[in-house]
């Protein structure tokens, strides 16, 4: 299809309001890594509604999509995404609580949505109180830490294609697996989630979150610009001592660096780009691969223009 720029501009205004619409807006200021070029349009839709015609029309004009929550995993080119980027965020993250039932939009984040279970005297979702990222994010990946995983608490998901075609998901059908939901093989956009947590005592609930977020506070690069663990953890083996085993503690291509403190983290210490952290990446891969014959995949998304 044929993109079509002059037809997207004279229609985006029919859906979204002139504030919710930017243009050549820098990825670098909306991703923990900040890095990354600009996009060509950025989009900040406040209902279902929104998100939907603003799909439809992105097809119709054929311009490419990816719907960012709060960048905490993700590495964006230098030269950018020449496309839309719908940004589901702050606008997007209103909450209901019925008993032990939490309905919550995809773009609020883990913490808020811990820190609102535990003032409701819910227990369940404490695992993710630290984890940096929004709902649909951990969803669609099945975000997990500390024992804990999005598979456990999730009971239904109402998602969008990229068609703009609304479609309900019960536990079952989102096959969860590790870092994997069904939802990445069908390109859905998360946008509501149904949670079932269970009563427990505040005082317990609170002080599980501040236990797991201090474990997490010791042993991760938190002080430091990342897009959190760079790889997945291989079968039978954990990323973070293969790659300090290798010997690639604090080693660095320009300004982009093996963390010191947690060798899964690769960080960004002053002004890196994307082409010194994408480098770095790929010789962590080579030298995991050459040394201990295990196969590193990277958990951090990548998008943009080469």
């Amino acid at each position: 299809m044929i993109r079509n720029d002059e037809l997207f501009i004279s229609k985006i205004y029919s859906i979204l309001d002139k504030e919710q619409v930017r243009y050549d807006e820098p990825l670098k200021t909306h991703t923990s890594f900040k890095i990354g070029g600009p996009c060509d349009y950025f989009l900040e839709p406040r209902t279902i509604r929104e998100i939907n015609e603003t799909l439809k029309l992105c097809k119709t004009c054929g311009l490419e999509v990816f719907v960012l929550g709060n960048g905490s995993n993700l590495l964006v080119t230098d030269k950018g995404f020449r496309g839309v980027i719908i940004h589901i965020y702050n606008n997007f993250s209103d909450v209901s609580i019925t008993g032990t039932q939490v309905k919550a939009q995809s773009g609020i984040s883990l913490a808020s949505l811990s820190a609102k279970a535990a003032n409701n005297h819910l227990t369940g979702i404490e695992f993710a109180s630290g984890i940096p990222g929004t709902l649909g994010g951990a969803v669609c990946m099945n975000a997990g830490a500390y024992g804990g995983e999005m598979k456990q608490v999730v009971s239904k998901v109402i998602a969008t294609s990229l068609n703009g075609e609304l479609r309900e998901f019960t536990k079952d059908e989102l096959d969860f697996g590790y870092r994997h939901s069904v939802l990445q093989d069908g390109d859905y956009i998360v946008l509501e989630v149904e949670i079932e947590l269970s009563y427990g005592v505040v005082e317990n609930i609170r002080d599980t979150m501040k236990e797991l977020n201090a474990r997490r506070k010791e042993k991760q690069p938190l002080e430091c610009l990342s897009a959190g663990s760079t790889f997945k953890r291989p079968e039978g083996y954990y990323a973070g001592k293969l790659i300090m085993d290798a010997g690639l503690r604090g080693y660095n291509i320009g300004d982009a660096m093996v963390s010191e403190k947690h060798c899964g983290f690769v960080i960004n210490t002053g002004e890196a780009t994307f082409d010194e952290v994408y480098r770095l990446i790929q010789y962590i891969k080579h030298q995991v691969k050459e040394r201990f014959q295990v196969e590193l995949e990277r958990e951090v998304k990548i998008i943009g223009e080469l």
